[in-house]
């Protein structure tokens, strides 16, 4: 692994209302190489910070009304996702592979120097041809997001988040099981991680060339700790 000349990152963060996002988000606003940060929300995040600027718009199949306000961007943490429950696979696929590339496109035609990080899912099938759908359309989109032409894209997959302290979108769920962490942790190293280390490596990507695009919990862990 290689580290690039040190670059001030100014980053794109989708998704910033959800528990992932926000984990990363909180990560960017703490860490002194990154200088500006721009979310895209469709409500009020309710955060606030001298480096953070914040969009509403509604709908993200289209971009363009406030397409001159994401140039100038080096990063985007793409934290935006479903949950593929009760879903049909074209509806999935709409929300989870038609979005994602139209918002890439454009990031990727404006923004040349630009470091491209979805937060993808442990066991999505590269292969596109495996029996579940939701691992089908993530394959799918991960391998299509490496086609466009950024400097950089990595594909992240997390197993289990554990949640940042104090974050406000973390799911009620996440709490009951939260003093399993340290067990799971053991028994589990290859499957469970912590939010600040997803957000952590994100930041990091834009200035390694990591030998590898699709990053499993064992590469998340590394790139946080070089």
């Amino acid at each position: 692994m290689g580290w690039t000349l040190l670059k001030k990152i100014r980053a794109i963060i989708t998704g910033a209302t959800g528990m992932v996002g926000e984990g990363v988000l909180r990560e960017c606003l703490s860490n002194a190489d990154v200088e500006q940060v721009l979310i895209i929300n469709r409500k009020p995040s309710g955060i606030s910070h001298p480096k953070l600027k914040e969009i509403i718009h509604g709908d993200f199949f289209d971009l363009t009304p406030i397409e001159n306000e994401l140039a100038g961007y080096n990063a985007c943490y793409f934290c935006l996702g479903v949950s593929s429950v009760g879903m049909k696979e074209e509806e999935y696929r709409r929300v989870t592979y038609d979005l994602t590339l139209g918002v890439a496109t454009l990031l990727s035609r404006i923004n040349a120097d630009m470091v491209f990080c979805y937060v993808s899912g442990a066991s999505t099938d590269s292969t596109e041809q495996g029996k579940s759908m939701w691992a089908r359309v993530k394959g799918k989109t991960e391998n299509d997001l490496l086609k466009l032409p950024f400097r950089r894209a990595y594909l992240f997959r997390p197993g289990y988040m554990h949640p940042t302290k104090g974050a406000l979108y973390t799911q009620k769920y996440y709490y009951a099981f939260s003093w399993l962490y340290p067990l799971l942790r053991r028994l589990f190293p290859k499957h469970v991680i912590t939010l600040r280390e997803l957000g952590i490596a994100m930041i990091r990507s834009v200035n390694i060339d990591y030998p590898k695009s699709v990053l499993e919990v064992k590469d998340i862990i590394d790139i946080s700790r070089k």
